[in-house]
This record gives C-alpha cells, sequence and structure tokens, in this order.
C-alpha cells in the first residue's frame, strides 16, 4: 500500500510520499475504519481502496455520519477495471455501516481521479477551492455501472 501511494506520488498525483506509520494510521486504524479492500495479483498490491468515518481533524468538513472514500491505484495498474472493483465492496460495507453519503474530496488538477469519481456517480457537493468535494449518495438508485 505504501508502495502503490508513493508511485502515485513520483507521478506528480499526490502531494506528499507516505510511509509505514501513515498508511497505518489513515487507512487502517480500527477506530475510524468501515472498510479497507486491496486489489492484488501474485502477490504485487495494485491498488487500494479505504472508506472511513471522518476523524475529528479530516480538512474537508465532512458532516458526521457521512463516509470517506479513497482510491489509490498503481499508476501502471490503471485503466484495468480495478476501481470499478473495489468500489464495489466500499458500497456494500458503507450500506453495512449505515452510512447514508460518502464523501471523496478530490484535489482539482486530479483529472484521473475526477473522472474515477464521475463514472462512479459521485457528483460535486460544494466549492472546495484546490479540492473538489463530491458525495455518492447510498440512498439513491444510481450505481456505479458493471461492477457493483
Amino acid at each position: 500500500m505504501v508502495e502503490v501511494q508513493n508511485a502515485i506520488y513520483r507521478a506528480g498525483l499526490r502531494a506528499s510520499p507516505v510511509d509505514d506509520a501513515l498508511v497505518l494510521e489513515r487507512y487502517l486504524d480500527a477506530t475510524y475504519r468501515v472498510a479497507c479492500t486491496v486489489a492484488e495479483e501474485e502477490g504485487q498490491v495494485l491498488g487500494f481502496q479505504s472508506l472511513i468515518r471522518p476523524r475529528p481533524d479530516y480538512p474537508y468538513e465532512v458532516p458526521e455520519g457521512w463516509g470517506v472514500i479513497g482510491t489509490h491505484i498503481h499508476p501502471s495498474a490503471g485503466r484495468q477495471g480495478i476501481g470499478r472493483r473495489l468500489i464495489a465492496r466500499s458500497l456494500s460495507a458503507a450500506k453495512a455501516a449505515g452510512l447514508r453519503h460518502i464523501d471523496a474530496s478530490i484535489a482539482a488538477d486530479n483529472a484521473p481521479a475526477l473522472a474515477y469519481y464521475s463514472a462512479m456517480g459521485f457528483v460535486p457537493y460544494r466549492q472546495g477551492g484546490d479540492v473538489i468535494p463530491h458525495r455518492f449518495d447510498l440512498e439513491s438508485p444510481r450505481l456505479p455501472p458493471d461492477g457493483a
């Protein structure tokens, strides 16, 4: 998971590199984690998707009762349908956890992430400056195409 994020950083799509401690805290801390699904092939992590409840220090003002999703795909594994497969599990976990909405706060200059979340049914819901907050309403009949 660390290498996936650091490859994204090297590709210019992440502001800073990460280490094991940051990944453990941000994505796997049981206090906030709803789900974390890893896509791998032959023991190699290709990507992962985390779904957490917002931490008190979460910078994007997500309302209580919402989930926060993050999708991280190694640049060499992009456009292979990994994100579509991951979102199916995350939406199922979100429903099981009783979440009604999911936030994906996306950097305005991250075109691949903006395209992905739009294709998955997320829509912008407020102005955010350098970050564009998107939401997915779990109560909506609208579901991502093929894969969820």
